[in-house]
């Protein structure tokens, strides 16, 4: 199980960490820390020697309740802060959040980002899995009830494991019509669920792994986690890393955290674990 990005083959048999760096002034946990180019330069450097595999860059906020921002503000965010992370760090593998087709065209082409990372998967732009397909970029397509305005306003489902297989089954078969190779699965824990969803798509992981295709997770120190106990993003961690645990059991390949260090002490664990 590989992702080819931008010629080197990342081995996903092996559970792999994203690193999030938010550029935003808004998301929920960190926004707002790493505007100025010490900042991201320092973040990032950090991130890659703490053994983050994949640096993944969002420029807008989507937390329940966020405002999308225009496509020429979410542009501006992203040049920015890609011209100091390549003026510092060349090689490293990119992602990039982003829902609109233009945004992931300029990225590509301009930055050499290897990987976009779309929320909606490929709902909010019709042009996006025409835009993946002629780059041949790895895709993360992602579930969401509604959008970071909407999208925690009473989510329902008939059954949301069931409903989010089959929505997983409409988007690779576009994905084969459209000849895209790197297809990674998100269920998008927090995006249009409430706890309960959230919780029972976690015990049923492991069914996702029918479409033989790589599953990407975000758990980090989400509300799912926090308020439970009534707690805040900063307490989370503990919890972050328990969740961690159990959806690389359930075959999770990768894991996008915001503490890379901890994680790491995780996967060397559930690989001690699974060899003995």
């Amino acid at each position: 199980m590989t992702i080819n990005c931008n010629g080197y083959l990342l081995d996903l048999s092996v559970p792999k960490i994203a690193g999030i760096l938010n550029i935003t002034p808004d998301s929920f946990y960190d926004g707002g820390n790493y505007v100025s180019e010490d900042a991201i330069k320092i973040k990032t450097k950090e991130l890659i020697e703490e053994g983050a595999d994949i640096i993944d860059i969002g420029a807008f906020s989507s937390r329940p309740g966020a405002k999308l921002i225009s496509e020429l503000q979410e542009k501006k965010r992203l040049q920015s802060a890609l011209e100091i992370v390549r003026k510092y760090f060349p090689n490293i593998i990119l992602s990039v959040d982003t829902y609109r087709s233009e945004i992931a065209r300029f990225v590509i082409k301009e930055f050499d980002v290897s990987i976009i990372n779309d929320i909606s998967g490929g709902n909010f732009d019709d042009k996006m899995f025409e835009t993946i397909a002629e780059f041949q970029v790895p895709y993360i397509v992602m579930h969401m009830q509604g959008n970071p305005g909407t999208m925690q306003k009473k989510p329902q489902y008939n059954d949301v494991v069931k409903d989010l297989l089959k929505f997983f089954s409409k988007k690779t078969e576009s994905a084969k019509k459209y000849g895209i190779n790197d297809l990674i699965i998100d269920p998008g824990f927090g995006f249009g669920k409430t706890p309960e969803h959230n919780y029972r798509l976690l015990n049923k992981l492991d069914l996702f792994n029918i479409f033989e295709r790589p599953i990407l997770v975000g758990l980090s120190r989400k509300s799912m986690i926090y308020k439970l106990n009534d707690e805040t993003p900063d307490d989370a961690l503990p919890g972050t890393l328990a969740l961690s645990m159990i959806a690389l059991q359930k075959g999770t390949n990768i894991l996008r955290v915001h503490d890379v260090k901890e994680t790491l002490q995780v996967i060397s664990v559930f690989k001690k674990l699974i060899s003995s």
